[in-house]
Order: structure tokens, then C-alpha cells, then sequence
């Protein structure tokens, strides 16, 4: 499955070619990946006498496609969706609704302003999936760059 990630990334980076619009990417998702868990653990639910919410379902559901993907990459992105999960616990909604929207406007200034081209999950909406996976592999470089 290595090999779809290098296809994936590939069309990721097509999208990204420009260095602000990769910088927009950097600061814009992981906001979007932390704000998102604090407002899925909002409302929790007893299952079994264990607490669980949305952003503990969500992780569990993407957990095993990042490990699919790439099994190194998947779970030091699982450990940081973990470490980000206990913080954003620590925080209202209202900060994490700011941060959320903070996030897409990095988003949306970097393929707008900068990148002139429309984001690459207009084309194939599994880059919701990939975005995290190409800034936690840009900063740690577990995989080469993808060269377009």
C-alpha cells in the first residue's frame, strides 16, 4: 500500500506548488486536525461504562486507513491525533469553532492567494485524508518528498 500513498501524495503535491500555499498547509491543517478533535469530543457517550465521543470514533475509523497507507507515518500520526485529542480537551468549543475556521482560511488564502488552483479534495476527497499524512511527513521525512 506504500506505493498508493506515493501516487497519492504525488497528486497531493500537484496541488501545492507553491512554498506559501505549503506554509498555509503547515499552520491550516493541523488547526483543522486539533480544532475538529476538540469539537468532537464535545458531546460524550457512555459505551460500556467507557467514555467515548466523536473524536475518539474518529480516530479509531482513520487509525487503521493512515496504518494501510503507510504503517511508520500512520502511527506517529495517531500518536500525535492522541496528544492532540488530550489537549483540545482542555479547551471550550467556542475556541476550538475560532480555530476551526482560523484553519480554512490558511486553507483557502494559500490555494487562493497564493497557489491560484482549488484544493486538491475538490478533485478526489480522500486529500481530507492525505492532508494530515503530507504535513506530518513533510515535518518528520519519513518518506521522500513526492517530485511533480
Amino acid at each position: 500500500m506504500a506505493d498508493r500513498l506515493a501516487l497519492l501524495f504525488a497528486d497531493y503535491a500537484e496541488h501545492h506548488q507553491n512554498p506559501r500555499n505549503r506554509w498555509c498547509h503547515m499552520i491550516g491543517i493541523p488547526l483543522i486536525a486539533f480544532s475538529l478533535l476538540g469539537l468532537l469530543a464535545v458531546e460524550a457517550f457512555p459505551v460500556g461504562g467507557v467514555r467515548l465521543d466523536w473524536a475518539v470514533v474518529l480516530v479509531v475509523l482513520l487509525a487503521p486507513v493512515y496504518l494501510r497507507l503507510d504503517a511508520r507515518l500512520g502511527a506517529v500520526l495517531i500518536l500525535a491525533y492522541l496528544l492532540l485529542y488530550g489537549l483540545a480537551r482542555q479547551l471550550s468549543w467556542p475556541v476550538h469553532l475560532v480555530l476551526f475556521v482560523l484553519g480554512w482560511i490558511f486553507q483557502f488564502v494559500g490555494h487562493g492567494v497564493y497557489e491560484k488552483r482549488s484544493p486538491a479534495f475538490f478533485k478526489n476527497l480522500i486529500h481530507l485524508v492525505v492532508g494530515p499524512l503530507w504535513v506530518t511527513n513533510h515535518l518528520i521525512r519519513l518518506r521522500p518528498e513526492a517530485k511533480t
